[in-house]
């Protein structure tokens, strides 16, 4: 059996998220890699080569990746791919994209694209940042999907959030004119954070108006996050932005 982690095994560990802040980048998560199961090891070995996307640093034809010309959804940060695998189930006519890097997520949500026979589900296992910036081409995605980002709740670690300007105008950038960007927290602090920050966001437009949020939707199904966060008492908060090219985004 080969370890996913050294020179000789099927993957190295990807680097983290990074978000700019001013000349220096700043760490979104830590890397916590978890328990790795034999069956999830087996996984990378097997199925990697099936729906993985071994990241390049070089523009990707996604429809190549595909085999077909399709709406393209993005999920960044997975986690165990409980969204991903239901969406994928729910709307077969959509290719959907995945970004994790903890590698236990990945090799779940291998083996249950396997068990469901999906051919139109392909992964990353590194940085979205990396990603979005190199890989995938302006314009390309129908729709982004963050479900429940690490909220890294004290005050001090607020700068490590995913959701900030310059990740906001990165996200604007790949979008298409009329693709749509939904975020989902259980923390309010976060929510008010990625109001800040994406109400502000020329190119995107708040569907449910300035600083508001919709009910769940249909396409999301209540995640474990999610399910944690109510047994907590907090509540949460989805929001649904349309991207619009003609409020004064400036493309580059």
């Amino acid at each position: 059996m080969t370890d996913p982690f050294t020179s000789d095994g099927a993957k190295m560990p990807p680097k983290p998220f990074t978000i700019e802040e001013g000349r220096r980048q700043v760490r979104s998560f830590v890397l916590r890699q978890g328990r790795f199961t034999p069956a999830q090891q087996r996984a990378f070995d097997e199925l990697w080569p099936r729906f993985g996307l071994d990241y390049t640093g070089t523009p990707r034809d996604l429809d190549a990746a595909f085999g077909r010309d399709a709406h393209k959804v993005l999920e960044i940060g997975f986690g165990n791919g409980a969204a991903l695998r239901f969406a994928a189930q729910q709307d077969p006519s959509r290719n959907y994209i995945g970004i994790e890097v903890h590698a236990p997520g990945v090799g779940r949500l291998l083996n249950a694209l396997d068990d469901d026979g999906s051919t139109h589900v392909r992964l990353y296992h590194h940085d979205a940042v990396e990603v979005l910036e190199h890989e995938i081409a302006d314009g390309a995605l129908d729709e982004v999907r963050i479900y429940f980002p690490d909220p890294w709740h004290k005050k001090r670690h607020n700068k490590r959030r995913l959701i900030q300007p310059a990740f906001a105008q990165l996200l604007v950038r790949k979008l298409r004119d009329g693709g749509r960007l939904h975020a989902a927290t259980d923390w309010a602090d976060y929510a008010e954070q990625m109001w800040d920050v994406l109400d502000a966001t020329p190119g995107l437009v708040n569907r449910a108006g300035p600083r508001g949020h919709v009910e769940r939707p249909a396409w999301r199904p209540q995640t474990h996050f999610e399910t944690r966060g109510q047994k907590l008492g907090h509540g949460v908060w989805d929001l649904v932005y349309d991207r619009d090219s003609g409020i004064g985004i400036r493309d580059s």
